[in-house]
């Protein structure tokens, strides 16, 4: 066992427990077996905010939100954005919304534009993509944010659709949607913004519900196998921290004596 580095044994048992859970869970999913995905309002709210749209004759704005793909922490809440963007595009066509997308990262640009267009082409519309519908406004933060506020105060968009990683802008393009008559439904799993998106929005998914949102859409049975097999993980970490209170109370090391093997 020299291979072993003392101080991370525990942590790859854990490892290895999550990793068979959700290869567990995708069989399961294969074999038609799939979990139930609990009910996520703000992502059922996504139809009803489109479809508002175009009763009102508006158009509906969908964001990322701000971060590239790269950051190991920021990066999946902006795939998770542009999974819900898929959906969008999806949506807006059939319903024949007019749908803008506010981008800030230039690397992302092309990625989202690809997404609409592949949208357009699969409805058979692909000569009605308009790539100046996917707006690159700056890479710089405040200008994005000043740029998304000037087109949404002339625009007036019937919805406003903002998930991935926002920072201090989160509460500016709120509040600008909110003062428009907006629906909108907002997500991001940085913490410190969460509390600018429930108090100035209509639904918003808070935490890892943004990263369940391309499994809740696309109904595709092996993201929801692994969105299973990671529940098992958060349960484990729920429970050592349980146990981990009760024995450390009580005098006894054994718990931190197990995450230092």
């Amino acid at each position: 066992m020299a291979f072993l580095i003392s101080g991370r044994i525990f942590g790859l048992i854990c490892l290895i427990i999550i990793t068979a859970a959700v290869s567990y869970y995708i069989k399961q999913a294969q074999a038609g077996n799939v979990p139930k995905l609990r009910r996520i309002p703000g992502v059922e709210a996504i139809d009803e905010a489109i479809g508002r749209a175009v009763e009102m004759g508006r158009p509906v704005f969908c964001s990322h939100g701000i971060a590239d793909l790269q950051a190991a922490t920021t990066g999946p809440q902006t795939i998770a954005g542009l999974s819900v963007l898929q959906y969008v595009a999806k949506k807006s066509i059939q319903l024949g919304a007019d749908l803008t997308v506010p981008v800030r990262r230039p690397e992302v640009w092309p990625i989202a534009a690809d997404i609409v267009e592949t949208e357009f082409k699969l409805a058979g519309r692909g000569d009605e993509f308009n790539p100046d519908k996917i707006a690159f406004l700056s890479s710089n933060q405040f200008s994005f944010s000043s740029s998304y506020m000037g087109m949404m105060m002339r625009d007036k968009p019937a919805a406003n659709i903002m998930v991935g990683a926002y920072w201090a802008e989160s509460l500016q393009l709120a509040e600008t949607g909110a003062r428009i008559g907006a629906m909108q439904i907002a997500g991001t799993a940085q913490t410190s913004q969460i509390p600018f998106f429930l108090v100035t929005t209509d639904y918003c998914l808070i935490g890892e519900e943004v990263y369940s949102v391309g499994a809740y859409l696309s109904e595709d049975k092996l993201l929801i196998g692994s969105l299973a097999g990671q529940d098992v993980g958060r349960i484990l970490a729920v429970v050592l921290g349980l146990l981990g209170a009760i024995v450390t109370a009580m005098g006894s090391n054994v718990m931190l004596n197990l995450f230092r093997m």
